[in-house]
Order: C-alpha cells, then structure tokens, then sequence
C-alpha cells in the first residue's frame, strides 16, 4: 500500500542542520540521571532490534505484515468516522493533558493516555490491529531525548511498525519520527522555552487553511534544546514546516499583529508595547549565537508514504495560534485515511473502545474506567473489568498511586457524620471594632495565641481577595491531624505515613496511613454529609473543616518517583475547624460560623463570641510597638540568616540547571534555597503582624500549632489552586518578579519592564501551558481557558507577573484529587514537573519542607482554597527559616537569578530582625 496526503516537491530554505558539517549530535545512549532514582521502569524489549533496523535500511509498508501486525481483517471502504479514538502517549510530560483536551473536543472522543513504558509492544498491537481500538496515535513531548530509550519507551517501535495508523508526533515525538528513520538529533544553536517564533510551511493537508511565513498571524510556541539535523533527514521523511527567520519573538511581541491564541482571552496590549520600545528600545534577548546568526529550524516533517508527521513546535499551547487547526487537521488526515483504507473493518469495535476510556485523572490515581462516551447496557461488563488482554494500569502506576473511586459515595466501611452549621451576620461591624487585626489580636491573641489560624486577606485592593477565615480551638468537632511520611517514603515507589490525631479533650491517637495522607483526608471530606440550605446566602464558600497547609514533600504522593530529603516539620497539619469568624472586606461584615453534628439547639460559642465581637471599640485596637530599629535590611544575611548556599553556590547551581535545559532535560526549573536564623524566644504574633503592616498580602496566613512548637507566617501573594461551590477551578501562578522603583517615574519603568521582559514572559508562558495541564486533567473537555494573561500585580516590595487559569471540575472528582492533580504548584517546580523535581532534589541541598507547598482551607462541602507558600517564614524549634528562590530557563542570567531571589526574601527577613 503508498499512501501520500502531501504531493508537493519542496525545495529546502537554509535550514538549521543543512550542509553543517559541524553537527553536534546528540550521543545515542542513555542519559545519566541525576540522583540515580529516574524511573525507568521500562525499556523497549526490541529496541536493540529496531535500531538494527534502522541502520540497515529503512523499512518500506508491508514489510511487517505477518509477524507484529496480528490478525488483518478485510473488509469494503468504511463510512467516514463519526468521532476519532486516539491513543495518546505520554511521554511524561506537563503538557499532554492540553493536547488530550484539545482532541476532546475536536475528536468527539477523548484520548485514552498512557504513559510511554506502561504497556508491552504485544499489548498495544493487541489493541490496535486485533481490537481495532484506536483510529490513530498522538505521541506527546517531553523531557529528554529521543536518543535515550528511557525517555523514549514504546514511541520508536510505534513509530517503526505502525506504518498503517496516522500518528502525529509533537516535540520529542516530532523528534522520534526523525530518528526513527536515520535523523541525527543535535542540540539546537540556542535553547527555546516559552518564546515564539514564526513558521512557513509547504500547504500539505497538515497545515489546512494556516496562513505561512512572516508576519502571517501563524505563531507557534516552541519548548525545545535539540532540533533534528535537516541534513541527515532520509529521503523517506519530507520537511513540510520550518521557522521563516532568525527572530525569535516573545509573547508580547506577537501581539502587534493581533494574533491573539483560540484559548486567551485577554486583549491586545499594543499601545502599552509601542510605548514601551519607543522609550527603552529593543528588550528582546539578541538573537546571534557566538557571533553568528542562528540558522532556520526544521519545524515539521512527514512520511514520504505512511501517515505519520511530527511538528517540533506546541500546537497545544495556549500562546500557538492555529494550534487547534493543526489538531483538526490530524482529524481529517484520519478521517481520510480510515476512508481510503482496507485494512480494518468498518466496525472498529466502537463499544469496546468506549468501555476503555481512561479519563484524564487516570495518570493520577490509576484507575481504569468509562469515559464520557455513552455504552450499550450490553457492554456494561466492560465498565467492571479491565479489557482481558492487557492492563493500561501497570505496576508503576499501582505502586505511586493506587487505586482510587472516583465517585463520591461513602464507603459502606465508613461512618458517616451529619453536620449542621448555625451562623449569625453582623452588617458593616468589621471597622467599628478595629478591622481584622483588632478582631483576631482581641478574641484570639490571648496565651500566645496557641492553636490558632488566620486566612488572611491582608491585600484586597482590585477585588484580589476578599474573606478573612480566623478561629482556634474550641469547639466538639475541633481536632489536629500531623502527618509525618515514612522513612521509606524517599525511597522509589514507596508511599505512607504516620499520623497523629488530637481531638478536642486533648486525646491522642496514632495510624499509619498506607494509601497516604491525601486520600485519607479525601475519606474524611467524603464522610462529612450537609444540608446546603443551611450555607444559603453565605457569599463565601468556607463553611468549617480542614485548615491547614500541605508541605512540599508531599510530591510523592503525587506522582514524584521520591524526596531526596526529610523534612523537619511536619509533612501535613490541620486543624478541623468548627467555630470561626469570617470578614467579608468588601462589605464590611463580620460572620461567626458553629459547626455540630446532627440538630441541636446548642450556641454557646455563638453567645459567647457575639458579647466579645460587639465589646470590641475601634479605639481599643492595639498599636504594634513602634520602639523598633529603623534599620531595613537589603538582604537576609543583613537580618542575621545564614544560607543553606553560598552565593558562588547557588550561582553554580543556575548554571547546571541552564546545562539540563540545554541538554533538554527540562524546559524551566524553579531552584530554591533556605535561609536560617536561631531567634530564642520571640512572639510570634508580633512577627506575624508586624509582616502584614510591612507585607501586606491577598493569601496571607498565620498557622500556630502549638504542640508543634510550630508558627508560620506568611504574605502569599499566590493562589495555588481554588475549588468553588459551582465546581470551578482557578489557578493564578506567579513568575516574574521585580522590586518596586524609590519614584513614581522608576516604579512604572520597572512595572513596565517587568511587562515586556521576554525571559519573564517565557517563565510564565511556560507555567501557565503547566497549570492548564493540571487542570486539564480534571476539568470537563473545552473548559480550561485563560482570561488573564501576564498582568502585572503590584505590592508593597514587588511587581509580579500573574495569570490566571480557570476549568469546569468534572462532576466525578473530588476536591483532593484536584489537589493532588496539580500539587505541587507548577511555579515551585518547573517544566515537565516530574523530571524538573527530581532534578532539583539532586541540586539542592535541603528539604524545602512547608516552603513551596501550599496553605489554605478543605471546606466540609467539597470547595477549597490554597495559597503557594512564598514570603513566609516558618518558626520551628526556636528557628526561623525563610524559602526563596526563582525559575530558571534558558534565557537567565546567573547572577541576576541570585538577586532575585534575594530580594523575595527582603519583606520576611526584616519582620524577623524587627522583632
């Protein structure tokens, strides 16, 4: 069978790679991974034989029928198809859930995803050529490269024997098509992350009805180090797409030609971007590489005669216009192809392909059932059984994650509570008796204010936040949960903890939590019945429940293969929270919220607080002591902290983050560091206070865990991730940070600065694309969008660069599972997630512990709210430890980065040398 969709001749343009003589491949052998526990749980058994192959010759269609094809079946030409299965191939990266939401929508059928060394080659020919399961395959990107069988797993032996099937390969999958068939891979003339540039390409039917070449409106994303070599292409494969000039253009950029992406919904920023570049001139990095200009790129390639095509670029990004084009594109090449064909027949067992759906939180809790697709009753066995011939859900998946229901019906195991509120409103009191400070300092402050919280929207200005939630121990339902993971925890593949929990009568209790510390919090919410009428009217969506934070190792149960290093405190504290205050700052009203179970006439607390809220008096607020040194310190070390690195460290350390970057090992990585200072006894509060008035923040929080000899004081201003009653989940990462100017005049240079820096723009860019994968896997297909893109956020100390990312929740996840879906935030991590965090673990030299995770509320009716836990210090054991740090990318500056991430530590050090 010759099959060709594109029959244009193409004559090559100066094309990166093309009579380069001086190519610099990329080894063909396994990469050394830092920290020596990568997964790796699978190598391709005849990958040997599939190089061996394609050294010898390269293969021509038919050659295979017989031995690893199965069972043809004949039949007439089949009816063009009514939706498209895709088998999508992670390759472990943080962008595949953006494409699995694009071909969603496009496909009328969602992907079933596996991961690159889940299934064996006989299970996949099992599902392709004997069940007929799939209708073509998207192999994703991802770190690494295609050169090393660990990154690689299964894609070369598809992209080999599965001449047969359209497969589209996108990034490292773009690049496994090249060396599949002979390419040489190379690292490119500079690294791209996060930055655009414009394409040109041959009109084939991949790029239908997309505009070419300069200044065209056709912008694509490109996260890449290694290019294939255009000189080494075979004759088999045919350029069809490459990068029209040397310029390489930021997000900002761009929108001089209105070329706003399908998924941003943000406008255009031109007027603000000509102003700018008239007063500062050109921001863009320089685009010359060692005194030379850098050549074109091959962009996209194709089989000369089977359907495959790889594009280097990121059709799925939010920033890439006429990304969903090229996906709609694959679409009809499919359509097409199924069309023409013979191979299969015309019923491709739709139901049972169906029945296989993994929906898009299978990589996350390894579960194996039904999609969105409606079955036959018939076919209902299929829900209940996994498919007889193979498994999706192998054992690494089993190990990291086990396996989770994702309906919300109680176990029958478990008991259920009954929970009903009572609550009272007071209209405009919140200023009359002093405003939330007043409040907490008075009714909470008292003895230390041990076992106490405070959500606390210090920042409200320009709606960023709105509702305070304090309260303490008091009431029947009120317990403490400390969770601590296992020794064995940092190792590969292990899991559990133990944990702690102290009831209100001051008893203690002990367990160690096998599944984890997320899902037995999970449990605890599921068990938690209510009656929603007893919330009408309240306009916030915290009601009682867990507050608390989750620290930063808790990666591992969220898919990181391990934790490098232990933490000091606590991997998880909560306190279930049954009385509390809430203040609505826009309106100026005060709540107070009781929590009991079943009915019951009891108020004592209500009765209680309200004699003590409406004592208060505006004038009886306390004045934080104003006898304090007015020295301010310009760094940490200036404040008395001492560095887990030395500056010559953590420079050394940006420099072999730019080397994994350059070798493609990850796109960004966000490195950190912690700073230390022995303090004795001091007040906490004071602290926490007095970093507020300095610092104030919109997801601030004090945290007192008494038992602990535990404080944490901190002025986020960044929302991890939100769940709110109408099941709508929002993210709002930060990247980009800059100090405030002394003038007026030097503070809107440097906001504008900020605004236009393309390698601040790439960091954010590079997130966001993040975040939407995160979301995607939870939320319902077509509904993750970006309103807010790259706006600039000013407060007390700093600029920063913010978006904000929003999806529809699936109606069968939970509230944790969103969690641990996306946690830890992409903005601590970096870009692929998991490869940048156990990169990271073998750079730095400590456990960030709470620093990076995330503080917030579990709300008993399934909403939620968490900060990313930045600005703070943590006081443990009489020590005061501060977290900082900064994304790197390709575009970074060493030096720079250590300045940065200095400076985030400046408003928290100086509240603790105030002290």
């Amino acid at each position: 069978m010759s099959f060709s969709l594109c029959s244009s001749e193409l004559t090559y343009p100066n094309i990166e790679g093309l009579r380069n003589t001086k190519a610099n491949p990329v080894a063909s052998k396994s990469f050394r991974r830092a920290g020596g526990y990568i997964k790796k749980h699978y190598f391709l058994s005849s990958y040997s034989d599939a190089k061996k192959m394609v050294i010898a010759s390269h293969l021509v269609p038919g050659h295979l029928e017989g031995s690893f094809m199965g069972k043809r079946r004949q039949a007439e030409p089949r009816r063009k198809l009514e939706f498209v299965r895709t088998l999508l191939i992670d390759n472990y990266d943080s962008y595949t859930y953006n494409i699995y939401q694009e071909l969603s929508v496009i496909n009328g059928s969602a992907p079933v995803v596996v991961r690159n060394d889940e299934l064996t080659w006989e299970n996949i020919c099992s599902f392709l050529y004997e069940e007929g399961a799939f209708d073509n395959i998207v192999i994703s990107p991802g770190p690494g490269s295609p050169t090393c069988p660990a990154d690689i797993g299964v894609c070369l032996q598809l992209l080999l024997e599965c001449w047969d099937i359209p497969i589209l390969g996108v990034c490292l999958g773009h690049q496994a098509l090249g060396y599949a068939h002979g390419a040489q891979i190379i690292h490119a003339s500079e690294p791209i992350h996060g930055r655009l540039s414009e394409i040109e390409h041959d009109g084939c039917k991949l790029f239908s009805d997309i505009p070419s070449g300069r200044n065209s409106r056709f912008k694509v994303v490109r996260y890449h180090s290694l290019v294939i070599d255009g000189e080494s292409l075979p004759k088999e494969l045919i350029p069809i797409a490459w990068t029209s000039s040397d310029d390489i253009l930021s997000f900002y950029e761009t929108q001089k030609f209105d070329a706003i992406p399908d998924a941003y919904e943000g406008k255009s920023v031109q007027e603000n971007f000509d102003s700018f570049s008239a007063r500062n001139g050109s921001y863009r990095a320089s685009r010359h590489v060692n005194g030379t200009k850098s050549r074109k790129v091959v962009m996209g390639i194709r089989h000369a005669t089977w359907p495959h095509y790889g594009v280097q670029f990121h059709p799925e990004s939010v920033a890439t216009t006429y990304g969903r084009q090229i996906f709609k594109n694959f679409r009809e090449i499919t359509e097409d192809y199924w069309l023409q064909s013979s191979s299969f027949s015309s019923d491709r067992n739709i139901h049972y392909t169906a029945s296989m759906q993994v929906p898009h939180v299978n990589r996350l809790f390894g579960a194996v059932h039904t999609g969105r697709q409606s079955v036959k009753k018939e076919d209902n066995r299929l829900n209940r059984e996994a498919p007889s011939n193979g498994q999706f859900m192998q054992g690494a998946d089993q190990r990291n994650f086990g396996f989770f229901d994702m309906i919300n019906v109680l176990p029958p195991s478990m008991g259920a509570k009954f929970l009903r509120l009572k609550w009272r409103k007071f209209d405009h009191l919140a200023s009359e008796v002093g405003g939330a400070r007043n409040i907490f300092s008075e009714l909470l402050g008292g003895n230390r204010a041990e076992n106490t919280f405070w959500l606390d929207s210090s920042s409200t200005e320009k709606g960023r936040a709105r509702f305070s939630f304090m309260g303490g121990k008091g009431g029947d339902l009120w317990k403490q949960l400390t969770f601590r993971l296992s020794e064995e925890s940092d190792a590969a593949g292990k899991r559990g903890g133990h944990l702690l929990i102290e009831d209100a009568e001051g008893s203690t209790n002990s367990k160690f939590l096998e599944e984890g510390f997320f899902e037995y919090l999970n449990k605890e919410l599921l068990s938690l019945c209510h009656e929603e009428k007893d919330f009408e009217g309240l306009p916030f969506d915290f009601y009682g429940g867990f507050i608390g934070y989750i620290g930063y190792n808790l990666k591992v149960e969220c898919g990181a293969a391990a934790n490098a290093h232990k933490s000091t405190t606590p991997d998880a504290c909560f306190f279930f929270a049954d009385n509390l205050i809430v203040i609505d700052h826009h309106s100026d009203d005060v709540y107070m919220m009781s929590l009991h179970e079943g009915n019951t006439t009891k108020t004592q607390w209500l009765d209680d607080t309200e004699k003590k809220l409406l004592s208060l008096k505006g004038s009886a607020t306390r004045k934080l002591d104003e006898r304090i040194s007015k020295a301010v310190a310009n760094s940490p070390h200036e404040a008395g902290f001492h560095s887990e690195k030395s500056r010559e460290q953590y420079v050394s350390d940006v420099e072999k983050c730019l080397k994994y970057i350059k070798d493609g090992e990850s796109y960004e990585l966000c490195l950190t560091t912690q700073f230390r200072k022995s303090i004795g006894e001091v007040d906490p509060l004071r602290l926490y206070l007095r970093l507020r008035e300095r610092n104030p923040a919109p997801y601030a929080s004090w945290l007192n865990f008494s038992k602990e000899k535990l404080c944490i004081c901190s002025s986020s201003p960044e929302r991890f991730l939100r769940l709110d009653r109408n099941g709508i989940l929002e993210a709002k990462p930060i990247k980009g940070t800059i100090a405030r100017g002394a003038t007026l005049e030097e503070d809107e240079r440097l906001k504008l600065q900020l605004q236009y820096s393309e390698k601040d723009q790439a960091e954010n860019l590079m997130i966001v694309d993040l975040l939407r994968n995160d979301l995607g896997r939870v939320c319902e297909p077509g509904t993750v969008h970006v309103p807010h893109l790259m706006e600039v956020e000013s407060y007390a100390t700093v600029h920063t660069m913010v978006s904000t990312i929003r999806g529809k929740k699936q109606s069968n996840v939970s509230a944790v599972h969103c969690v641990q879906a996306a946690f830890p935030g992409g903005s601590m991590t970096g870009a692929p997630k998991l490869r940048s965090m156990e990169l990271l673990d073998s750079i730095e030299s400590c456990s960030r512990g709470i620093y990076s995770g995330s503080i917030g509320f579990f709300s008993y009716n399934q909403t939620f709210d968490l900060n990313i836990v930045i600005r703070t210090v943590v006081i443990h054991e009489d020590e005061a430890s501060i977290g900082a740090g900064g994304a790197i990318v390709a575009l970074s500056d060493p030096e720079k980065e250590y300045e940065e991430m200095v400076l985030k530590t400046r408003a928290p050090s100086n509240a603790v040398m105030e002290q």
